[in-house]
């Protein structure tokens, strides 16, 4: 017999579609095929002993279940037969000596969400410091929007760490830099503040070149980061937590696809687009070239104020949204359809969101973002195009983003005359992606796995049914839901995939994005209509459950 210590395995998970049958013969046997099978045969040789390897897929579906803790993800990507390089993971498993520690940690412990994690996850953000993370939002007795906050407090922490490190850690009071509540000062809505092109701020290499200190080593410190999270708590309060889509959840799974985008931005060393140099200021080796990714992210990857304002605005981008669209609140009159008129719940989110960032219980925080009022009015403005970008319905909006879309990036002609023409030409670029990362991470769901999907599409159809039921909706959902996906799809989701891939910034994360929702078509064009079926089910139960 051989011993416990003589045994060893090599083991590894992959998730998917099979063919189960029987072989006949003299030893009848069943088996399994397919190219689930196939992969997970050709992932052993790239295992190790007594360790479980597991695919992307599988490590999506234990994140998706609340388990997320067990994933550790591999540092080096795999060479698969017939697929090439791919991201692989390790199942975390419980030796004898740390069971004890483990049992205990895992009772302490709260995660972030599901879809959250998976995000986290598939950009590798936190593939060096999972546990450091887990530990930070980890909490006993934390209810779930309470560790989305503090996920998105970590989030908007670094990235305040960034732009402080970009000024030479420089933070000084604030008191004298004012802003009106307008950006235009003839402007008398946030629709009006809109400019097709937002000049960003250019940085030769030489300046590049003398940021010596390390983000990491800057402390925004104890009153900016209690304010900081006092902000993200209420944002989170003024979400309608009664929407099962339009919530602070989905705010910070749209933060969270924000995020992993601008990351796969700025990590495109493994294209040829960008170099890879080493530097032993900020006791760091192996950074980026900033100078590089300036040039090939069109500005947006070396100005941290830029990255910190578009995930401002993710997360601030359905404030206070009424749970219908705004024709219907047209059509009812509220109030904010009497001011505003159009883009009614975008740009009432703006307003929500500015007007308390501005209040003086916020200045600490303030400071770190801003320190002139040229980064003020730039952030105002990145913040003011980017929430307006979600609204994807106003079709004057649409047909200004076709057009310059045509001009930017679709015109063969890129001569310019001057080095003003060469800056413009790089803002409108630079404004467009921005436009459609927003965009995409506001539908990111459609383009990740079919279960995350799945999961959001329920909700929001709940959510469009809800209020067809309550009288604030002029047609059943549910009888064209599953042909008007598809149209979704295909005049919507997947054109905007291309466009990820086509505006050259996003490396390889744009084939990922369009692969994922031509995949989630075609298995909605299978499993649709019963979708449909069982979300009405699960409606009903809701309704006769409290009634």
């Amino acid at each position: 017999m051989v011993s416990e210590s003589e045994s060893q395995l090599v083991c590894m998970l992959c998730s998917g579609q099979v063919t189960a049958g029987v072989l006949r013969g003299e030893r009848s046997r069943f088996q399994l095929f397919g190219d689930t099978m196939n992969t997970a045969s050709r992932m052993e040789s790239s295992g190790e002993r007594n360790r479980i390897h597991i695919s992307q897929v599988t490590a999506d579906l234990l994140v998706e279940a609340g388990m997320s803790k067990l994933i550790k993800p591999r540092h080096e990507k795999v060479m698969i037969k017939g697929k090439g390089e791919v991201r692989t993971y390790w199942l975390r498993t419980i030796s004898s000596e740390n069971k004890e520690r483990t049992r205990s940690s895992t009772i302490k412990t709260n995660y972030v969400s599901s879809v959250e994690e998976s995000e986290e996850i598939s950009s590798q953000s936190t593939a060096a410091s999972e546990e450091d993370t887990n530990e930070r939002v980890g909490v006993v007795g934390m209810t779930k929007t309470e560790r989305l906050v503090e996920w998105n407090v970590d989030v908007l922490s670094t990235l305040l760490q960034q732009i402080i490190a970009s000024r030479g850690g420089v933070v000084n009071c604030i008191k004298n830099i004012s802003l009106t509540s307008r950006y235009k000062p003839d402007a008398t809505t946030v629709l009006e503040e809109f400019v097709p092109i937002i000049p960003l701020k250019r940085f030769d290499e030489t300046e590049l070149s003398k940021r010596p200190i390390s983000p990491s080593s800057i402390d925004i410190g104890e009153e900016a980061k209690s304010q900081l999270r006092n902000y993200v708590s209420s944002v989170a309060s003024m979400y309608n937590q009664e929407n099962p889509f339009h919530n602070f959840e989905h705010a910070s799974h749209v933060t969270a696809s924000v995020k992993k985008l601008l990351t796969r931005i700025v990590n495109v060393g493994d294209g040829p687009t960008t170099t890879t140099t080493t530097t032993t200021s900020g006791g760091g080796g192996g950074v980026k070239n900033l100078v590089d990714l300036a040039g090939h992210s069109y500005g947006i990857t070396s100005d941290p104020l830029t990255q910190f304002s578009v995930v401002f605005s993710a997360l601030i981008h359905d404030l206070d949204h009424p749970g219908v669209p705004n024709a219907q609140l047209v059509k009812e009159n509220t109030r904010n359809a009497q001011i505003y008129k159009k883009s009614i719940a975008e740009q009432n989110s703006v307003d929500l969101a500015w007007e308390m960032l501005m209040n003086d219980d916020f200045e600490a925080l303030r400071a770190c973002i801003y320190q002139t009022e040229e980064d003020l009015k730039r952030f105002r403005q990145l913040v003011v195009n980017t929430v307006m970008a979600t609204d994807i319905v106003d079709k004057e909006l649409q047909s200004l983003r076709k057009a310059r879309w045509e001009t930017a990036f679709a015109t063969e002609n890129h001569h310019t005359d001057s080095s003003e023409d060469i800056a413009e030409s790089e803002d409108r670029k630079a404004t467009i992606v921005i436009e459609h990362l927003i965009q995409a991470s506001d539908v990111s769901h459609t383009m990740q796995h079919w279960h995350i999907y799945k999961t959001w599409n329920k909700k929001f159809f709940l959510e469009c049914y809800g209020a067809y039921k309550a009288g604030r909706a002029p047609t059943d959902p549910s009888v064209n839901w599953y042909e008007s996906e598809l149209g979704f799809f295909d005049f919507y989701v997947i054109p905007l995939a291309r466009k990820l891939g086509n505006c050259g910034v996003f490396g390889v994360a744009s084939h990922e994005y369009l692969n994922y929702a031509m995949a989630n078509r075609a298995e909605w064009d299978r499993k649709g209509e019963s979708l449909v079926e069982e979300y009405l089910m699960t409606s009903d139960h809701h309704s006769n459950h409290h009634s």
